[in-house]
């Protein structure tokens, strides 16, 4: 609450705006109402009215104005203080936090002084300071929005009341102070109820009244034959004024915040009775103005009733103010939650399928309505489309046989249905981040919300925590699956039909995607995919299932191709001028020989409309070389290509496209292809079209022409492209990789010039100098990864190639990763070199890979945001020995005149994870000791990818501090105890709560059976989550497997979480503010601090 309260004080105070000063005899623009003008526009019009400076004395016996201002105010604040001591004593201890600097909202009263003087001299000077602080803030800060900028004005109005008073009378500073912070209270958008805003209106706009009163009614000069009884009289009224406005003002300030109000107590502060405090405070002015009746002089009482209609017209804006703030807010919270969904919607998007489509259909030559038209009046699609009970319609058939074609067809159909929510994604063997289930999901959920905005509500609950690695991490399955399951069972998603285009070209958790397609749900499915066994088993077992086999349709589909073949042949006679015997021996040809498959008339058709290789004349006579059927077809442009010229840097294209992890860019080529010369860059397109048919390129990217072209190469002529088997494909893409990188790799390679130039400045233009590096960069270990083990031993030896690179270009590879945004894939490529060189007997190898991780995890955040910190920060504050600082001396800043002195080694802290608002209770690994959940004083528990320190979840939902947390053995579920007497079970990969436990006493540890996951242990004993009905089962073996979970053989724990040990053998003391739960897997050490970090250690 405090938090969110300093929030909002923070919106208040923008909304003040500097007004220049005036002199003191300067007009001040407070115009009083007129009926023709509204109140909000009173402070355009300037007019007269008494400045708050002390008039001209005439007479030596006159009263000094400032000091006889300052007694009164201060003898209403004395009896106020003698009155209402804790009232005060809590404003005071306000007002010593605001000293300090401090926003009173977030510190505690228990942790505040009252450092406010006793001494008057003490207290003026405090005040003064406080004063001076409040219009500093007013004047530093611009006006929110233009749309509430002219009813503003009355702030201004009011600072600058202030401002002159206080330079014409500092040493009454008390009666300004509560002005300030009343009008912060004023301009917040979230402040008390109606009675209370409308008192602190009023008491605002009568400030002047209230200080001119000294001026004008106790100057012994001004008065007519007054008795100094009547003078006492009124002087008296005056200060039960003075402290009845101040006691108001006050109170609002102690419930403007909040946890200072809770000290004070309802009945202190009067809060259901603001408008009885309001009504005292006009009975005491209705004291002073009779008494003035009788006392003071015409002149006067007419400038009084001019400050009390300029004080009536004040009062009116200052109103104002809080509705029109309330509005800006909302318009400033609607803009915050869109720009919100904006990037959540960003970070989702993957591909757009909608792109995707656009793209397959300009590929294949068109979408004809006429070859996909006979489906839409099969019976099996019928009964799909009009049969509600009939969720999910699989088509399957064989490669080429216009799968992705029909269901592009049946999309534009669908989509002129009124009512549909429709959804797609086509799975793309050939590009990897196109061919996992997880993609699939994304692309789904993607093309829902760009339909129906409000269910981005499922995605933006987990996304506000966890950012764009919700989509990315090693649970992003789970996450999304889970999200698309709620998305489908939202009421306002009436009829949606997701359609999935090539199942089996999906090669990563097609098992869990195509679970997800078979569950009971609201919506209705189109699949496609070949007749493979593993897709077969579990979509024949789906219910309400309608199966549509193309090989058993083949009459309809012989006619579509017919269709198809007349409309390509139509092209090719338009392009080549064929005469009519030429366009019906083509036509025929391929109507005999088609066999249904319109790849093989693509490709065919393909061939015949290149000149070079088929000039007009040669038509016939090559038309007849074309065998029927895919395979054979693939067979002879294999042979095609090995009696051309071109035939060595063909293959060893097609053998480089066969094995990368995502299709290549022609500049990419250029790095990977030993053959290729640079005079060959031009002709490169040309080549890519000599490869037999087999690649196309768009726009710059090198792709399969389709699924069934690579497994062809891979499965039946891989003796051709890959005579040595892919495992030395892979060893020559690395070898060429790293040759690429180390010609390239320089400091500084972009041009960015500035150590602190940020990654968000850096453009695609200023990247192209690394265009042909980028593929290298990220995938030259995974290739190394998979090349043959003896040649992988080979390389990773003291003083080869690897171990050359990482010292002479490892801060330029990293300067790299950062400029292509992919420093966590260059951990897990250190990681993955680190495991690999195990093998090796590589001692200094070994050694500066260490090192070269323990840098990249100290160094990553700063790396991450400036690429050029990899020669700053990251060396400057690493320790003095370490291998890759003392390799890079040379790098470090000239600029630096004196640099840090920084310990000797790396210590055994591998990084610190850094994101909870209060000290850390508790930490566990999961049983693989891939992730790490910490709980905290801040209520919340975070989920941490223990490789990299991402943060994947940050989950809420207790109402006290989470004191201990668990993870099940197999790493799905989370369970947290806390202060609130309860415990939660999380979901681990979404981040849901799944269960809460009352078990209504705090609990100190938590641990989940080894083999049970629905058994808990506890302080209390055995919790079964099958049944939390029953008691806890108190058992030894409670204790037992409480114990096991914090101290065993090797590195561990002592079970008081004071030692790090060995062997039982305790080694390391930890001190009190390190104690936070610790958590032990093999031998990595996490440990909660109470600053609110984690921190990861491993020990040898």
């Amino acid at each position: 609450m405090a938090t969110y309260f300093k929030r909002a004080k923070s919106k208040a105070k923008s909304l003040l705006q500097v007004e220049p000063q005036r002199s003191a005899s300067a007009p001040s623009p407070t115009p009083s109402p007129t009926p023709s003008r509204p109140a909000s526009q009173l402070a355009t019009r300037p007019t007269s009215r008494p400045t708050p400076s002390p008039p001209t004395s005439t007479g030596s016996d006159t009263s000094s104005l400032p000091n006889l201002q300052e007694r009164l105010w201060n003898e209403a604040y004395d009896g106020l203080k003698a009155s209402e001591p804790e009232l005060v004593g809590a404003f005071e201890k306000i007002l010593s936090a605001e000293l300090h600097g401090d926003d009173p909202s977030s510190v505690t009263p228990e942790s505040t002084d009252n450092e406010i003087g006793e001494t008057p001299g003490t207290r003026r000077s405090q005040m003064q300071q406080l004063v001076q602080a409040g219009l500093d803030r007013t004047q530093k800060q611009a006006s929110i929005k233009r749309g509430i900028d002219e009813g503003l004005q009355v702030v201004k109005e009011v600072k600058g009341m202030v401002n002159k008073a206080v330079q014409a009378a500092p040493e009454a500073a008390v009666a300004w102070v509560g002005v300030c912070l009343g009008l912060e209270i004023l301009s917040n958008p979230v402040t008390e109820a109606r009675d209370n805003r409308k008192g602190i209106a009023y008491v605002l706009s009568r400030m002047e009244w209230y200080w001119n009163l000294v001026s004008l009614l106790l100057d012994k000069n001004k008065a007519e034959q007054s008795s100094e009884g009547l003078r006492v009289q009124l002087e008296k009224h005056v200060v039960q004024l003075y402290e009845k406005i101040l006691a108001y003002q006050i109170k609002s300030v102690c419930l403007y915040h909040r946890n200072w109000a809770a000290v004070i107590g309802r009945d202190l502060l009067k809060l259901d009775d603001w408008a009885g405090q309001l009504s005292e405070i006009k009975e005491a002015e209705a004291a002073v103005q009779r008494d003035m009746e009788q006392y003071n002089t015409e002149d006067s009482k007419t400038q009084f009733r001019k400050l009390t209609d300029t004080a009536t017209a004040l009062e009116e804006n200052l109103q104002d103010i809080h509705s029109a703030i309330q509005d800006q807010t909302r318009q400033q919270e609607k803009r915050h939650q869109d720009d919100r969904d904006k990037q959540c919607l960003k970070d989702l998007r993957e591909t757009d399928p909608r792109d995707d489509k656009t793209r397959i259909e300009a590929t294949k030559g068109g979408l004809l309505r006429d070859s996909y038209r006979w489906i839409l009046d099969h019976d099996d699609f019928q009964q799909w489309h009009n049969d509600p009970q009939s969720q999910l319609l699989w088509i399957k058939g064989d490669p080429g046989k216009g799968k992705t074609m029909l269901l592009c067809g049946i999309i534009d159909e669908l989509k002129k249905e009124r009512g549909n929510r429709l959804s797609y994604y086509f799975c793309q063997a050939t590009e990897a981040r196109l061919s996992n289930a997880t993609a699939v999901l994304r692309g789904l959920i993607y093309l829902l919300v760009v339909q129906q905005p409000s269910l981005i509500s499922h995605i933006r609950e987990k996304h506000d925590h966890a950012g764009k690695q919700l989509f990315e991490d090693g649970n992003a399955w789970e996450a999304l699956s889970k999200i698309l399951a709620a998305m489908l069972n939202d009421p306002s998603l009436d009829g949606a039909i997701l359609i999935v285009d090539a199942l089996d070209e999906c090669k990563t958790n097609r098992k869990q995607l195509l679970e997800f397609i078979t569950k009971p749900s609201r919506v209705k499915w189109v699949v496609s995919s070949r007749d493979w066994s593993d897709i077969k088993e579990k979509l024949d077992n789906a219910r309400q299932r309608v199966r549509l086999q193309l090989e058993l349709n083949q009459d309809s589909i012989s006619k579509a191709v017919d269709t198809y073949i007349g409309y390509k042949v139509e092209k090719l006679a338009d392009l080549k001028n064929y005469d009519r015997e030429t366009n019906d021996a083509v036509k025929n040809h391929l109507t005999s020989n088609a066999d249904g498959t319109f790849l093989w008339v693509a490709l065919v058709c393909q061939e015949l409309a290149d000149t070079k290789v088929v000039p007009k004349r040669h038509t016939l006579s090559k038309l007849k070389l074309f065998p029927s059927g895919l395979d054979p077809l693939y067979k002879r442009m294999m042979e095609q290509i090995s009696d051309s010229n071109d035939a060595n840097i063909c293959k060893e294209i097609l053998a480089i496209a066969s094995v990368v992890y995502r299709p290549i860019t022609l500049d990419e080529l250029t790095a990977l292809a030993e053959s290729l010369e640079e005079d060959d860059y031009d002709d490169l397109p040309q080549i890519i079209r000599s490869c037999g048919s087999f690649l196309t390129l768009r726009e710059g990217v090198i792709y399969f022409v389709h699924q069934s072209a690579k497994d062809f190469l891979l499965n039946t002529a891989s003796d051709q492209i890959l005579p040595f088997d892919t495992a030395h494909q892979h060893h020559a893409i690395f070898s060429r990789s790293l040759e690429a990188l180390s010609k390239t790799l320089k400091r500084d390679v972009c041009k960015l010039g500035a150590p602190g130039f940020s990654i968000d400045k850096v453009l695609p233009p200023d990247l192209e100098r690394l265009s042909p590096i980028r593929y290298s960069c990220v995938y030259w270990v995974d290739h190394l990864h998979d090349s043959d083990s003896t040649e992988v031993n080979n390389v990773l030896q003291d003083n080869g190639d690897v171990h050359g690179f990482i010292q002479k270009k490892y801060l330029y590879w990293l300067e790299c990763l950062s400029l292509l945004r992919s420093m966590s894939e260059g951990v897990k490529a250190v990681h993955k070199l680190e495991a690999l060189v195990k093998n090796a007997e590589a001692q200094q190898l070994t050694e500066l890979l260490r090192d070269a991780r323990r840098f990249m995890l100290s160094n990553k955040r700063p790396i991450e945001i400036a690429p050029l910190q990899a020669y700053a920060s990251a060396l400057v504050f690493s320790p003095e020995h370490s291998l890759i600082r003392e390799l890079n001396k040379k790098e470090e800043p000239d600029w630096m005149a004196s640099k840090p002195r920084m310990e000797a080694d790396w210590n055994a802290c591998l990084q610190t994870l850094e994101g909870h608002g209060d000290g850390v209770w508790s930490v566990a690994f999961s049983a693989d000791g891939e992730r790490l959940a910490s709980g905290s004083v801040d209520s919340t528990v975070k989920i941490w990818d223990a490789t990299t320190g991402a943060c994947e979840q940050t989950l809420e939902g207790h109402g006290g501090g989470a004191r201990s947390v668990a993870f099940s053995a197999d790493g799905q579920r989370l369970a947290s105890a806390s202060g609130d007497e309860t415990v939660k079970i999380w979901d681990a990969a979404m981040g849901a709560c799944v269960q809460t436990l009352d078990v209504g006493r705090r609990l100190y540890r938590l641990s989940f059976d080894p083999t049970i996951n629905s058994l808990l242990s506890t302080d209390i004993g055995l919790l079964n989550l099958d049944h939390p009905a029953l008691p806890p089962a108190i058992d030894d073996q409670s204790t037992a497997i409480t114990l096991r979970s914090v101290r065993h053989s090797g590195w561990g724990m002592s079970t008081d979480g004071v030692w790090i040990v060995k062997d039982r053998e305790e080694m390391l003391w930890l001190p009190p503010d390190y104690r936070g739960g610790p958590a032990v897997i093999r031998s990595m050490v996490a440990i909660g601090c109470r600053s609110g970090r984690v921190l990861v250690m491993k020990f040898s």
